[in-house]
């Protein structure tokens, strides 16, 4: 039963990772960069879903909700490029709950580590656990600011739609690159090298944010896909 699941993982999250990158590569808003980022969206979905899955069977609750989280980055970003001024749903309203569940049970979880009240086997460093709280609590955020709003367009609508693009490819290049080091040569485990690669994703969303916030470049109609 595994078996199937863990090669479609492993081809979307391949699939996932190249066509992020491609994707990327185009300017953004033309027909390249929606195809590669379409391509992009389909493949991390498969790719975080089939991984929770994998995850669940081998009772790994953290990448349980790792898949998920990357299930929910992606989705949200695709919702945000498609959705229509004053239109909410409820995957929205879902979306926003899962956040702020998630957030403050990691938050919660990584203070207890650091003080000693928690004695976890997970392997996670607490500061991952307070960093992916914060980051999926600052989610929740500006779920519930654009619901209750019921409107988000211009520059707003391209950095939500960015920045939880580019964080969704960062938890699969950084699940690859930096969890999945054995597949690599002996001289690279461990080297800077995997690192950069893993953390390239957050390096282009913080070029990218930049480039928009304060950038000359005017909003496309249509939000770009995949960053």
């Amino acid at each position: 039963m595994r078996l199937p699941f863990l090669v479609l993982h492993v081809t979307c999250g391949v699939i996932g990772l190249l066509s992020g990158a491609v994707a990327m590569s185009f300017r953004k808003g033309s027909r390249g960069h929606v195809r590669a980022g379409q391509v992009f969206v389909v493949s991390m979905l498969i790719m975080g879903l089939c991984g929770s899955y994998l995850a669940l069977l081998k009772h790994q609750t953290n990448n349980v909700f790792g898949g998920i989280l990357a299930v929910y980055m992606i989705a949200t970003a695709w919702l945000t490029a498609r959705r229509r001024v004053g239109e909410t749903s409820p995957l929205e309203w879902g979306g926003f709950l899962f956040a702020l569940i998630i957030g403050a049970l990691s938050v919660i979880h990584g203070y207890g580590k650091a003080t000693g009240r928690v004695v976890a086997h997970d392997g996670v460093p607490f500061g991952m656990d307070l960093f992916m709280g914060c980051v999926m609590l600052l989610a929740a955020g500006g779920d519930l600011r654009m619901l209750v709003r019921g409107s988000i367009s211009g520059t707003q609508r391209i950095t939500r739609h960015l920045w939880r693009m580019c964080f969704g490819w960062f938890i699969a290049t950084g699940s690859f690159f930096l969890g999945q080091q054995q597949v690599f040569p002996a001289r690279l485990q461990g080297s800077i090298f995997l690192v950069f690669l893993a953390v390239l994703p957050l390096l282009l969303l913080i070029f990218w944010m930049i480039r928009v916030r304060f950038g000359s470049t005017s909003a496309p109609r249509t939000a770009p896909i995949a960053g």
